[in-house]
This record gives C-alpha cells, structure tokens and sequence, in this order.
C-alpha cells in the first residue's frame, strides 16, 4: 500500500479518473476510493490530501451520496470539485439549492481573491444545476462566475471549486490543483512513469500466481500490445498464450501486418485465428449498436474457448480495457450514468470457467504509450490510433457485410496513407472513416450514381475523455475526398465530422 498520497473519492462524475491522472503527471501518487470508504481505510494511507469527485447527483437528492467532512479535515486537507463543493458547503452549515440559471460548458471566472498565478478573468468548465446559495461560517468566497455563482470557495483545510480543474478546456486548472497539491497539502513529487510500470508488475504476480497460465485476447491495437508484452515480460511466455483473431473487422491487411510484428518483433507466444466467417454470419441482419458489440464480445468468447481446449491449461483471461472503456460502460465507484457497453467490460461468463486479468483498467491511453516505451514494444505498434475492440463492426453503421467492410477497408486505407504522407497522423489522436447508411444521388463518368455517403473522423485529445475535431487543411481534405470518390467503388459522397466529446463520442458507435 503507498503512503503519503492523495485519495481521491468517487461520488460517481465521469472524470474522476482524469483527476488522478493530473495529479500522476505532477509526479505525485494519487489512488481512487468509493466515496464511502471506511475512515480507517483512509486513515492507514497517510493520506497528503483528500479529493472529492462531482457527481451526477444533489445533495438534497434522497439517496445523494454523503460523506463527513469534518473527519476527513482531522486527516488532511480536502478538495471539493462541483458536487464535492457543493457537499463542503452542505457539511459545513452552508445552503445548496437548484441554480436557476444552470452552468454547462465553458464558463467565465472572476477572481476576487487570487489564490494562485492566474488572470482575473478566465474560462472554466463546468456542469452543475445546483448552486451554493449561503455560504457555511467557516468558508470565504475568492472566485464567481459572470452569473454571480459562487466558483472558488476556502476554508480551514479545504478547497472548493464548482468547475472542473482536471478537463484540459479548464484554463489554469493545472495552477489550480498544483496549488492544493503542493501549497495547501505541502506534497513532494515521488511518483514516476517507472514506479507505474513496477506496480502494475507486482500486481499481476499478486493476482495471477505462480504457476498459473494466461490467454491473452490481441486486437492489433496498443492496449492489448501492451497488455501481452507486460504480461509475457512479468510472467514469462511460456505461461502466457497470446490470440490474435481475424473476425474479418480488421482494417486492411492488418491480420497479416500485425502478426508478424507480434512474432517477428516481439516474439510473442502467439497463434492468429481465421474466424471471419462465424462473426460475420451473426452479424447478418443486425443493425443496432449495442447488439453488434454483444455479438462481437459473446463470438471473441466463443473463439477463445476453442482456444482453451488446444492449450489445455488456462485459468485467467487477460485484455487490454482501459479507464475510457469503463467509464462509458459501467459505474466504477460511485453513481456515474452508463454511455455505451464495451465488449470487454462488464466480467466474463462463467461457462468461460476463466478469471480476469486486466492490468490497465485504471489507465488513460498516453499513460500506456508510456509504459510500452519502458517494454521497448516498436512505434509502429505503440503510436498507432486507438482502435475499438469490435473494430469495424462499430464503423459500419447499420447492418454490416462483406462488401460494406470492403468499401470501408478500402477507404480508410486511402485516408491513413494521405495522414502519414501528409505528416498529419502523428498531430491527431485518432482518426478514421465511417460508412454511413445513406446513400445519395451522384454524377460520376457522365452518369447518375446512388451510392454510400462517408463519414471522415479525426480528433485531438490528451487521454481520450474529452476530444475536439482536427482542423484539417482544406486541400487535404479535397485530396482524400477526391481520392476516395473516385478510386473507392461503392462511395459517391464524403462529408466531415466536426463535432467534439462531449456531446458526441469520439466513435460513432
């Protein structure tokens, strides 16, 4: 157990984990407990701060999650973050109420009182409806929005912020927590890529054993990459069994590709599955989102079982989810609504007869590239784009089809050879090409066409949970879509996604 860090306790806001995520790249440990967590188990870390979430709920909500404040302040200084606030003030004898004008999104904040180097004015994010109406005796007001709302409030040992400091839209939030983690909680900075990486090691050893083996499920992507490799390093690859399956959703060539880097390069204990045909054939006739993601989970399972039976000895499944996946599909800690189903989130059946084993469930996306630049796995796996575990099962909206899947291998090829001849790729955290189910009247070679419409994504982003639409050159843009129309048969209109997370996700599905 780490002493001397920061617990930060979940009241169930989507960007809980983007608070420990701030706080690790300060070089300081942070650890995520449920709001609930017992005073003692709080107390035995020593803890250099305490940190609450927001949350989705008010506190005068009948089943709002509650937490004493006054004990956790006799064990360190507390951070209150919107909902976290708003509880500080309640605790503490202050009045909460519903705003009557609500806050969402980039708001301006007035300083009346700096408590760090700041200008006066400057925008934050937020996403409230409750406000603080009275202040409690003990807290002082330093900071409001243009609507009057108490923003920044202070006190005996605690700080409250009614705006999101951890979402990079909020600018000098980075100043903001750096000076309750180093002014107000006095930290040191002891907390390294390295220490990561030593962690995640002594716990897979913890969890899986001595003599235990592994089946880990590739994808091709980065997090399972990096999962196989930490595995096979920690464990030893005789123990470690690595699947690669082609379910006929990869992009183009990728099976073939990628393989032989993961025998080549890496030389992983690997064996490629061709099963397009049985994934395929249950996607017949199935349109709906979250029904093409279970089928996509259930046959990966159906696979691996076959994979068991010719290794003969495996008790423990390992994947490659990340923080991202979790938080859209399930309430980690706290109350956190559900977004989308993952197909690798949410336990195994237990016909499987398996455990799992997710070494990097609490990480973002860049913290991965990291500890994969510590395992020496290639760039040319490392800094590829985040690709979905259902692959393009989720890019083909609708129904999916082998002569849909090959308009759309086709496409997205064209579009990621434009990215890296362009030098873009490397700018962009991810990008790619969705087919969508409209099809348009157009002229091509003198003649009248009714084909497929083609959706371009690209986004930048830091870890994934918040995102903005790449602002591409318009002569890229012109270029990738004159290319696709005219050597993509099958596609006669190519359109551009401009819209960031939130509101939309980064996939269309």
């Amino acid at each position: 157990m780490h002493k001397n860090g920061f617990v930060i306790l979940d009241f169930g806001s989507q960007y809980t984990q983007l608070i420990a995520r701030r706080l690790r790249e300060m070089d300081v440990f942070s650890e995520i407990l449920a709001y609930d967590a017992k005073l003692e188990d709080i107390q035995v870390r020593e803890p250099k701060g305490i940190i609450l979430s927001g949350g989705p709920s008010s506190v005068h909500a009948e089943m709002a999650p509650k937490r004493n404040i006054q004990e956790l302040q006799e064990l360190a200084p507390v951070l209150g973050i919107c909902y976290g606030m708003q509880l500080l003030n309640d605790e503490l004898g202050g009045v909460v109420k519903p705003a009557k004008s609500r806050e969402y999104g980039l708001t301006e904040l007035k300083w009346l009182e700096k408590l760090t180097n700041t200008p006066k004015t400057h925008k934050v994010w937020m996403s409230h409806g409750d406000v603080i109406e009275k202040l409690a005796p003990q807290l002082k007001l330093m900071a409001q929005t243009e609507s009057g709302h108490p923003a920044v409030v202070t006190g005996d040992k605690v700080l409250g912020l009614q705006f999101h400091p951890e979402v990079t839209h909020s600018e000098f939030g980075e100043n903001i927590l750096s000076y309750f983690v180093f002014e107000m909680c006095q930290a040191q900075k002891n907390w390294k890529p390295s220490d990561i990486l030593k962690q995640l090691k002594e716990n897979i050893v913890e969890q899986v054993g001595d003599k235990d083996h592994v089946l880990c499920a590739l994808s091709g992507g980065v997090d399972s990459t990096v999962v196989a490799t930490l595995l096979t390093e920690t464990l030893g690859a005789d123990r470690v069994h690595c699947v690669f399956v082609d379910n006929g959703l990869l992009r183009k060539n990728e099976f073939q590709d990628v393989l032989k880097v993961y025998k080549d390069k890496l030389q992983l204990n690997i064996h490629g599955v061709e099963a397009q045909d049985q994934f395929l054939d249950k996607l017949k006739g199935v349109s709906d989102p979250e029904k093409k993601r279970k089928i996509i989970g259930h046959m990966f399972i159906e696979v691996f079982k076959q994979e068991i039976k010719n290794i003969g000895h495996v008790e423990w499944l390992a994947q490659g989810t990340l923080y991202p996946d979790v938080i859209e599909s399930v309430s980690l800690r706290g109350q956190s609504v559900t977004i989308k189903s993952h197909h690798n989130v949410g336990g195994l059946p237990k016909d499987l007869n398996l455990k799992l084993v997710e070494p990097l469930r609490e990480l973002f996306k860049d913290e991965v590239r990291e500890i994969g630049k510590k395992l020496e796995i290639p760039d040319e796996l490392l800094m590829r784009h985040p690709f979905p575990g259902p692959g393009l099962g989720i890019r083909v909206l609708g129904e999916v089809t082998k002569e849909k899947l090959h308009i759309l291998k086709e496409a997205d090829a064209i579009y990621r050879e434009e990215l890296h001849a362009s030098g873009l790729y490397s700018k962009i955290w991810q990008a790619f090409c969705v087919l969508l189910p409209v099809q348009s009247v157009g002229v091509q070679g003198d003649g009248r066409t009714y084909e497929w419409a083609l959706a371009l994504r690209a986004v930048t982003s830091l870890d994934g949970m918040t995102a903005d639409w790449f602002e591409f050159p318009h002569e890229f843009l012109k270029r990738v879509s004159g290319r696709i129309t005219n050597e993509v048969q099958g596609i006669n209109r190519v359109v551009y996604d401009v819209t960031s997370k939130p509101p939309g996700t980064i996939e269309w599905e």
